[in-house]
Formats: structure tokens, C-alpha cells, sequence
């Protein structure tokens, strides 16, 4: 029976190539974004292209009346949830004394808020039915705090904080949550690089390891999946 696989924070970088290689698999595939036209595009896309279903539900994440909406509009069309992505991230790139109050209360919300509701809606449908996964995209501030960016971090950290919990919670009861952190540079969309002497990360084989993730056992479960290109030489995330 095909999965249905929440993307919450879909853009024209990471979140895509993740949509597109669950649905290639056969997912049933809601995109959560405040794009309206993008995802209208990318469902469209992915209902031609491959053996998925895709439906675009435009969400502002940082709203938990559209959280709610969207979860319910999802069951609706789709059927309960079995996977879920915490993809979304918002901040601006600024020092303590530069970071605004409004700025840093966005990029809680975006992040680590925004996944605690939408992992209170998908764990309830996991619960219910045959387990599922849950999946935080990290990054390098997750595990360690950068000059420059306080908020950032800051929800990067909580994030990690709830993924931890969560798969201490959940793991028993079949629910199997991961956190990934993103040791790099994403390559752009278009795979025209920036910096040709810059070392990217490729996005299709990051969502290759999300989907990995997926599939994984949860008699032996990974919590933490740390990728990299390894040259230590990349401005990290």
C-alpha cells in the first residue's frame, strides 16, 4: 500500500528532489509551503512524471491554524499520515546585538515550533495505524553554534532537542524518528554552481538517504545521519 509523505517546507532546492524521489517510489506526496504557484507546478510535475500522487496545500508554517488546515485537508485526499519531513527553516543572518526580537521569534516558529505541530498531527496517524517515520533536516548548526546567526542555531538546536526526545518516545512504539544534519554547502537548483571552486552537496543523494531512512528497520533504528562532502573547507550551514 503506497505511503502518504508529508514535505512541510518545499522549495526549489532540497525540499524538490526530496518529493520527487519519494514519489518515485510510489508516495502519495502533500508539499507544505507558502508557494502557492511552485507547488501547484511541482504537484502537477510529479502526477505526470511519476508513479506518485502529489497535492500542493499552501500552508504558512508558522501559523498553527494552517498547520491544522493542512493535515486535515491532507487526510481528506490522501489518507492518514505515514511519513513526515520536517524540512522548514526561516532567519535572518544576524549577531546577537543585530538579531530583531520579530526575527528570532520567525525562526523559532518556522523551525522547531512548526515541527512540533506537524509532528503532533502525523505521529497521532502513525500511532494509529502501523508506525511511520519522522525526519528532521539539521544542519551544522544544529551540533554547533555559528558567529553571525542566532537564530539560526538557536532553532537548529531545538529542532534537534525535539527529534531527540521524540525517538526516545516513539521508537518503542514503532515510530521511527531521524535527524540529519547537513554538514555543507547544498549544490543550487539548476546545478549550475555559484562558486565553481566551491564542493556542494548533492541533493539528490541527500533525499536518497532520507528515503533510505524510510525504509529502515525499526528493530535497528539510526537517530543521527551526519552528511558531508569532507573537504572541510566549505562555510557550514
Amino acid at each position: 500500500m503506497p505511503r502518504t509523505a508529508v514535505i512541510a517546507g518545499v522549495g526549489p532546492g532540497l525540499g524538490t528532489s526530496i518529493a520527487e524521489r519519494f514519489a518515485e517510489e510510489g508516495c502519495s506526496v502533500a508539499l507544505l509551503a507558502r508557494s502557492e504557484a511552485y507547488l501547484d507546478d511541482l504537484a502537477t510535475r510529479l502526477r505526470a512524471e511519476t508513479p506518485g500522487d502529489a497535492l500542493a496545500v499552501s500552508t504558512d508554517l508558522a501559523e498553527p491554524s494552517d498547520i491544522e488546515a493542512a493535515f486535515a485537508e491532507i487526510r481528506d485526499a490522501l489518507g492518514n499520515v505515514d511519513v513526515l519531513v520536517n524540512h522548514a527553516s526561516a532567519a535572518s543572518w544576524d549577531g546577537l546585538l543585530e538579531q530583531s526580537t520579530d526575527d528570532f521569534r520567525r525562526a523559532m516558529a518556522v523551525g522547531p515550533e512548526a515541527a512540533f505541530r506537524c509532528s503532533q498531527e502525523a505521529v497521532s496517524d502513525m500511532l494509529d495505524g502501523d508506525g511511520g517515520t519522522v525526519i528532521f533536516t539539521g544542519a551544522t548548526t544544529s551540533v554547533r553554534g555559528r558567529t553571525g546567526s542566532v537564530g539560526f542555531s538557536a532553532a537548529k538546536f531545538a529542532s534537534r532537542g525535539l527529534a531527540q526526545s521524540m525517538a526516545q518516545e516513539l521508537g518503542s512504539e514503532g515510530v521511527h524518528v531521524a535527524h540529519v544534519v547537513l554538514d555543507g554547502v547544498i549544490r543550487p537548483p539548476g546545478g549550475v554552481p555559484e562558486d565553481e571552486t566551491q564542493s556542494y552537496l548533492d541533493p539528490d543523494a541527500i533525499a536518497e538517504r532520507y528515503w533510505s531512512l524510510v525504509e529502515q528497520s525499526t528493530d535497528t533504528m539510526d537517530f543521527e545521519v551526519h552528511l558531508t562532502n569532507g573537504d572541510g573547507t566549505v562555510e557550514f550551514l
